[in-house]
């Protein structure tokens, strides 16, 4: 079977079983659907966004001190007691100062610092894409979760009926004289297990899609079979080559070493010279106070203003400068190392993913071969103990063997479209922009917001009042177990 057929299986099997024995609501909803509501609303993503935003100033930051500065400074001062040999001092006087310096050198601290900066932008918008695929990922798995969960329920929930029918039929026949008391403690047996198998059933189906709420933000109304995944590799080769390319984690990881190497410069940049130009405007009015008896000798306001280049070489701070070249050097090192971890764990990511979803297809075809064998089974055991040939017990396992079997097929299902969708995550092609999703609206871009803030300058610039934009779930009603109509999976 090629790897598009048995996608297509793989995407369509869980929907499947699950919608044949469950009323559909007029409101279905579709995996896109449901990543659709997750990239709009979900707070994880949305807090994501925001920790970028705040990553995107660290430009302007940097370059701050790079820029000139002016800096007015008013002082008003009251000289409560004078000297006894000052004759002339003021009462009071008002100084206002102003500054302006210009640095012209700084060692390289500052072009290095807003180089790094830039490149802890483009780590943070790497990290952004992988939160965007890792949401993604639970959501698709909360999605298969809910559809397994209930397609598990049907099953549990018809194993009773079915049970129930074999446990009155056992007691009727017991009734004539046709079967033993053993006989009917077996079915009975079989039949509270299978109650008891159906209320985890449905604890379990609460909490799928208390879980797909929590995603998503809405509760999972009808859900549809998932469509086929696009762009999944031909061997796990290609897949770890996409992967090693395209990772958002590895990307990321490359981007924050570049930024340490930048930080080494600039811790280094402490020991070597800085140039600034300064210019100062002084303004003093004594308020008629400066002289005291000839006061009217003295001018009571005055105006002075300098201006010059200040060079600043430092010939010992005590080490530190040394300190803290060596502290960054190590977090160079501590950068490069976790580079090759993180692609470490990309490929090992790469590989486990594909041959999860190589054997999860793989069980798919043997556990849809057991499903028929053990249908055909059960129906002979059961026409064989119609005549006397088979016990009662025999029945009984042979409906047991159908169950599991059944059961096994909708877990391979699921888990190979998550297996599948998780390698899609690894290979960095599992966003919106992958999916091709219609969120309503153009795709968040990190890159407007960057642009839009890299070259400001402005003091009192500001955003409006932080708002949340994500949609709370509080006044959902709690997730139930309903299903819907329960049908027989043979019909």
């Amino acid at each position: 079977m090629t790897h598009t057929s048995r996608l297509l299986t793989t995407a369509a099997g869980i929907g499947a079983l699950t919608l044949a024995g469950t009323a559909v609501p007029a409101q279905a909803e579709t995996l896109r659907d449901a990543l659709v509501a997750v990239y709009n609303t979900n707070p994880t993503l949305e807090a994501a966004r925001a920790n970028q935003r705040a990553t995107d100033e660290g430009v302007p930051i940097a370059r701050g001190p790079g820029l000139p500065s002016v800096n007015v400074t008013a002082t008003h001062i009251e000289f409560l007691r004078q000297s006894g040999n000052s004759f002339t001092a003021p009462e009071r006087n008002l100084g206002v100062n102003t500054q302006l310096q210009v640095p012209i050198y700084s060692g390289g601290s500052i072009r290095n610092g807003i180089k790094a900066a830039r490149e802890r932008v483009a780590a943070g918008q790497a990290d952004l894409r992988g939160t965007e695929s890792s949401v993604f990922s639970q959501t698709v798995a909360a999605y298969m979760d809910v559809l397994r969960t209930e397609a598990l329920a049907q099953l549990a929930a018809n194993q009773v009926e079915v049970l129930e029918v074999t446990f009155q039929s056992t007691s009727d026949r017991f009734e004539i004289g046709d079967l033993t008391r053993t006989d009917v403690a077996q079915a009975q047996s079989r039949l509270a297990v299978a109650q008891g198998d159906l209320r985890t059933a449905y604890a379990n189906l609460v909490t799928a899609r208390e879980t797909y709420i929590q995603l998503v933000g809405r509760a999972p109304m009808g859900l549809e079979a998932p469509p086929p995944l696009p762009g999944l590799p031909g061997n796990v080769g290609d897949a770890v080559v996409t992967a090693l390319e395209n990772n958002p984690d590895l990307i990321a990881a490359k981007e924050n070493a570049e930024a340490a190497g930048y930080d080494t410069e600039v811790a280094g940049a402490g020991r070597l010279p800085t140039v600034g130009f300064f210019a100062n405007y002084d303004y003093s009015d004594f308020f008629g106070t400066l002289g005291g008896p000839v006061s009217a000798n003295f001018l009571q306001r005055e105006t002075t203003a300098n201006a010059g280049v200040r060079v600043t070489i430092p010939i010992f701070q005590g080490g530190l400068p040394a300190a803290r070249q060596r502290q960054a050097g190590a977090r160079e090192s501590a950068a490069l190392e976790q580079l090759i971890a993180t692609e470490r764990s990309i490929i090992q990511q790469t590989r486990a993913a594909y041959a999860s979803w190589e054997a999860s297809n793989a069980v798919i075809e043997s556990s849809r071969a057991a499903v028929e064998a053990a249908e055909v089974s059960l129906e002979g055991v059961r026409a064989e103990n119609s005549i006397g040939n088979r016990t009662i017990i025999d029945v009984l396992n042979a409906e047991q063997e159908l169950l599991s079997a059944r059961a096994q097929l909708v877990t391979a299902r699921r888990n190979a479209y998550v297996a599948g969708f998780t390698l899609l995550a690894a290979m960095g092609k599992a966003e919106a922009r992958d999916l091709n999703l219609d969120t309503g609206g153009p795709l968040y871009d990190p890159e407007v917001n960057y642009e839009r803030v890299r070259g400001r300058f402005w003091d009192w610039d500001r955003d409006p009042e932080p708002a949340p934009n994500s949609t709370r779930t509080v006044d959902i009603e709690a997730a139930d177990a309903f299903i819907g109509p329960v049908l027989n999976p043979d019909e």
